[in-house]
This record gives structure tokens, C-alpha cells and sequence, in this order.
């Protein structure tokens, strides 16, 4: 099979769970918006990021090192799962630890009990680090997409019948350990790795230069996608982080959902070339061609349509979330061409450069987010903050990937998505003069859909990148 065959396949593959979990969840979080409130929202926003900080301790690179290094023993991972064992157990008992700071940081007890429930989501999360390695090494992606759909369909389903008994947060907060302890428990029977009281440090080091890199960029990253999280909660209340956070979690959709079906499969075929960069090269192109003409349509439609969006997806209830999702539609572009680029570097095998692109986009994030909260004051101006640095970490990460990872030049790869850029620009123009006002929601709609949708055609055509699309469904 040709290495363009395999990605498509896999892409393919992975779709199909992807979009199955999509339409599940879509669903889910309309009933689940419905029954709790931006409070509770909030209070799991926060507890999350925390959870997530002690989560990416326990990762430390190892997933993507054991994809990347074809050289590692059945006895490399197991000394390296055996490893991560210890690890998890250690950072389960820290933040359990924790968790009293945090309730007395943001004065509400409701962290404490929180804390110790997502102790146990961080426990089995970390445990699965190298079990899902070993899965993606071995493009089982089959495998992965059946148990994407069973395991969101089932902790999805029970969520939502804890949310009506009146559990509020901790409906959320026992989602996902149900979704984590499945998943580990799945990837572990299918993969068995072995567990060793006394393991061999020389496995770790096999690895070592690789991962650390990679998990100084999970750290600094983990900074740049949550702080704006942990200051609205402290500094604005956890109803507008509610609002915000909703605001911002529909904003990914697009993002994950079109890009989902991509970045997870790209490191574990493309690891296959690391030495071939010109192949490397070609499908990155390729794809960020394709997700660029796929957001010219999206992202100028979310913001056309937010109010609609919002209100279709979540109700009356949640139109302070409006603003915010209109602003941060902006940054659906960005998003979705900046979330192949890591897939990209770590395919390359420079974690190093991975990890210094993570640090200047932290920084461009971080000076967004302060700007945000302590300047502006609002979650609009923090959404039009977050925007922006979406926008300049595009312009960072596309000139470090292609001048300094690929050493080509950045006058070639301007030439290449020259009539993306001209699509936008039409759609951009199209979204500005666009006037009609419908009382019905669904068929205001509708009507922007099929409006922005007939001048997307048109584009695709002036400018013949409809090709693009015909390409790929003929192959």
C-alpha cells in the first residue's frame, strides 16, 4: 500500500469513529446543556484543568516515543509501562492532595470531592499512555474507532441520567472516569503490556531525548490551552467561565472534528518516512490544502450563524455564550492548520523544534489571555484576545515548520494555497454584506447555510480548487 493509500485509509477508518462519536455527542451535550446550568459547567472547567496538569506529567512523551522508535523491545515497553505505573499511582495521591488548595483558592468546597473523583479519571487516563502507544504503533485504527463509539456511548448515556437525578457537576466529573477506566481496560486486554515490580531505567533512556522534548512541549502547551480557564474562573466567577468555556468548546468542534480524523493517524504513518522529509512534505501540504478549503466555509459560516448555532445546539439559556462564539470562530482556521502541524514535527523526529514552537506560541497565548482578563475585563475581549493569538501562531508555526523542519521557503508555500486565500477573502466579503433578518431560528439557518454555501461553490470553481475534493473522493 502507498503511504498516500495508508493515510487515507486510516483517515477513513478513524472518520468513522470520530463522526459516530460526533453525532453522539452533539445529542448528548444539547440535552445536557439543558439540564445544568454555566455554573456547574464552570465548576468542571476549572477541576479539568488541574486534572489535565497532573496528566500531562504522567504522559512525559512516552506515547509518541513508542510510535517514533521502531527499535524498541517488547521488554523496552514493558520496563516503560512499568514505569508510567508508578508514575500514575504518585500523581494520583498529589492531586488528591491538592485538592483542598484549590477549593480554598477559588473558595468552594465542591473541589475537594471533585478532586478526589478525577483522581481517579487522572489515574487510569495515565495508565493508558502506553497501551494507546502500542495501539497507534501498530495502526490499529479499527480497533481504536470501535472502541471510540462504545465507550462514549455508554459513559455519555450515564451522564446524562445522573444530570437528571439532580447530580449536577459530578455527573461530569463521573463521565469521565467512566470513559477512562473503559478505555484503559479495553487497550489494556488488547495489548498486554507487562508490569515489572523492578524495571530496567536503561529502556527509558532509549527514549529519553525523544520524549523529554516532547513532554516540555506537553507542558507548555498545557499552559497555552488552559490558563485563560483557571484566571476567568478566579477573576470573573464561574458563570461566565461557564459561558466562555461553552462558548470556546463549540468553537473546537470544527476544529477536532474535521482535523480529529487526521492528526491522529499522521505521526503513525508518517513516522514510517522519517527519513523520506520530501514525502513528509507532500502530504502535509496536501492535507493543510484541504482543511484550509474545508475552514474557508466553516469558519465564516460559525460566525455568521452564531446566534443560530448556539441556540439550536443549547438553547435560549446560553445566549451569553453568542458573542464569545462568534468572536472565537475567527480562530477555527488557525486552530485546525496549526493541530497538524505537531503530528508533522514529531514525524520529522525534531521535538526539539516542536518544543521551542510551543514555547513561542505559549507566550503569544499567554500575553492574549492576561490582556484579556486584566485589560479587557469581559469574556468578549478575552475571545477576541484568544482570537488573535490563534491568528499569529499560525503565521509562527507555518514559517517554523517550512523554513527551518522542511528547509524550504516560505515564498513556495505561499504559492502553493495562494487560491485558498482567495476564497477566504470572498467568503470574508460575503459574511460583510450579508443583511437578511429571520424571526425562525432554523430557517435563518438554513437560509445562511445555503447562502454561504452557493458562494463557497462558486469560489471553489473560479478558483478550481474544487479539484482538490474530486482528487480525494476519486482516490
Amino acid at each position: 500500500m502507498s503511504e498516500n493509500n495508508s493515510v487515507k485509509r486510516a483517515a477513513l477508518i478513524n472518520a468513522a469513529g470520530k463522526y459516530s462519536k460526533v453525532l453522539i455527542a452533539i445529542i448528548i451535550n444539547s440535552i445536557l446543556a439543558r439540564i445544568l446550568s454555566a455554573d456547574d459547567y464552570g465548576v468542571v472547567a476549572v477541576i479539568t484543568v488541574f486534572s489535565t496538569f497532573f496528566a500531562t506529567f504522567s504522559d512525559m512523551g512516552f506515547g509518541p516515543a513508542i510510535i517514533q522508535n521502531k527499535n524498541l523491545t517488547t521488554k523496552d515497553i514493558d520496563n516503560i509501562y512499568s514505569f508510567t505505573v508508578y508514575l500514575s499511582f504518585i500523581l494520583m495521591i498529589l492531586f488528591i492532595g491538592s485538592s483542598y488548595p484549590i477549593s480554598i483558592f477559588y473558595e468552594n468546597k465542591a473541589y475537594i470531592w471533585l478532586g478526589i473523583l478525577l483522581s481517579f479519571s487522572l489515574l487510569f487516563d495515565s495508565l493508558n499512555m502506553v497501551p494507546n502507544g502500542i495501539l497507534n504503533r501498530d495502526k490499529r485504527f479499527i480497533l481504536i474507532s470501535i472502541r471510540i463509539i462504545i465507550v462514549y456511548s455508554i459513559s455519555a448515556s450515564l451522564t446524562v441520567v445522573l444530570a437528571l437525578l439532580g447530580f449536577r457537576y459530578y455527573a461530569l466529573a463521573i463521565q469521565s472516569i467512566t470513559t477512562a477506566f473503559m478505555t484503559f481496560t479495553w487497550n489494556y486486554i488488547t495489548t498486554r503490556p507487562k508490569f515489572n515490580v523492578r524495571f530496567k531505567f536503561s529502556s527509558i533512556k532509549k527514549v529519553l531525548n525523544y520524549s523529554s522534548y516532547q513532554f516540555a512541549f506537553n507542558m507548555v502547551n498545557y499552559f497555552s490551552k488552559n490558563l485563560d480557564n483557571l484566571l476567568t474562573g478566579k477573576f470573573m466567577g464561574d458563570a461566565n467561565l461557564g459561558y466562555y468555556n461553552k462558548a470556546y468548546t463549540l468553537m473546537l468542534y470544527p476544529v477536532d472534528n474535521l482535523t480529529g480524523v487526521v492528526t491522529p493517524v499522521l505521526h503513525p504513518i508518517l513516522a514510517d518516512y522519517q527519513r523520506e522529509i520530501k514525502i513528509i512534505y507532500d502530504k502535509y501540504i496536501r492535507i493543510f490544502k484541504i482543511l484550509f478549503c474545508i475552514g474557508n466555509f466553516v469558519a465564516p459560516f460559525c460566525y455568521l450563524a452564531a446566534t443560530e448555532i448556539i441556540y439550536i445546539m443549547y438553547g435560549a439559556n446560553w445566549n451569553k455564550s453568542v458573542i464569545c462564539f462568534q468572536v472565537l470562530s475567527l480562530a477555527i482556521i488557525p486552530q485546525m492548520l496549526n493541530a497538524i502541524s505537531g503530528g508533522v514535527f514529531q514525524a520529522i523526529g525534531d521535538t526539539r523544534l516542536l518544543f521551542l514552537n510551543g514555547c513561542i506560541n505559549t507566550i503569544i497565548t499567554v500575553i492574549g489571555i492576561l490582556v484579556g482578563i486584566f485589560y479587557g475585563k469581559s469574556i468578549l475581549m478575552l475571545s477576541v484576545c484568544i482570537a488573535i493569538a490563534y491568528i499569529i501562531q499560525l503565521i509562527t508555526t507555518s514559517y517554523i515548520l517550512i523554513k527551518v523542519g522542511f528547509e524550504y521557503r516560505i515564498r513556495e508555500f505561499f504559492e502553493y494555497i495562494k487560491h485558498e486565500l482567495i476564497i477566504l477573502v470572498g467568503m470574508i466579503i460575503a459574511v460583510v454584506i450579508y443583511k437578511f433578518a429571520f424571526t425562525n431560528i432554523l430557517l435563518s439557518f438554513t437560509v445562511k447555510f445555503l447562502y454561504l454555501g452557493a458562494i463557497y461553490i462558486i469560489l471553489l470553481f473560479v478558483t478550481r480548487e474544487y479539484k482538490l475534493f474530486v482528487s480525494f473522493i476519486k482516490r
